[in-house]
């Protein structure tokens, strides 16, 4: 299976601190790679660090083949890697249509879009002139997520899309989700396990900055003394 990102032995700064240090990882093209760990591994920093956010000091970073580590952000999301941050980020006094409007990279992206999108979230349809701030939570992390379908993105980074949501809302993520990886390929940060062991394929965990393990998804769900040393839950 081709590898559509492969970071190599990444040393990500914030400041004076060194948050990333040596983190390695692939992600199989057509897969859903989770990325897991507890609060303060690393997580968010190696998202960050592939999108260019916080660009890494030292290390490899290469998209389709192609080294991409110290480009700018908007130059790495041009070449088909969308970002689904943290806490949404949504913006809440757009309405919903004007929050995807804005991640059009070309004219007409969203028209040629919205049928999928619609198809996925139908609460969007629904609510499409409100303003993003007036959604529940979980509405708003359905706009995040359908924000990053708008342009032709084949890479997916998704940070923490359970966070502070209804179980049910969960569920309704994980069937678009596993939906989407039959067109596109995820690196998934959760801090859900049961909603990361639904959907991966394969998995990698950061401690403390490091990669320490990685593998089939299906093995980690049957080592419940490898989840209670890095998780915190079995």
């Amino acid at each position: 299976m081709t590898n559509l990102l492969t970071i190599e032995s990444i040393h990500t700064f914030i400041g004076q601190f060194h948050i990333l240090e040596g983190v390695s990882l692939t992600v199989p093209q057509g897969s859903i790679t989770a990325l897991l760990g507890r609060n303060g591994a690393g997580k968010t920093t190696t998202l960050r660090s592939i999108i260019g956010l916080n660009a890494p000091r030292t290390g490899q970073i290469l998209f389709d083949g192609a080294a991409i580590q110290g480009r700018p952000a908007y130059e790495i999301a041009t070449l088909g890697i969308g970002y689904v941050p943290e806490h949404r980020a949504i913006f809440r006094d757009l309405t919903v249509e004007e929050n995807l409007k804005i991640a059009e990279r070309h004219k007409g992206d969203l028209d040629r879009k919205v049928d999928l999108i619609f198809e996925l979230f139908p609460d969007l349809k629904r609510f499409y002139r409100m303003d993003g701030g007036k959604l529940s939570g979980g509405q708003q992390q359905m706009l995040a997520i359908a924000r990053a379908l708008v342009s032709d993105n084949r890479l997916l980074l998704i940070d923490e899309p359970s966070e502070g949501l209804a179980p049910l809302i969960v569920e309704q993520i994980i069937a678009v989700l596993r939906q989407l990886s039959e067109q596109l390929t995820v690196l998934l940060v959760e801090q859900n396990f049961r909603m990361a062991a639904q959907l991966a394929d394969h998995y990698y965990i950061l401690d403390d900055g490091h990669s320490v393990h990685s593998g089939p998804m299906a093995d980690l769900v049957e080592d419940h003394a490898l989840i209670a040393r890095y998780l915190g839950t079995g």
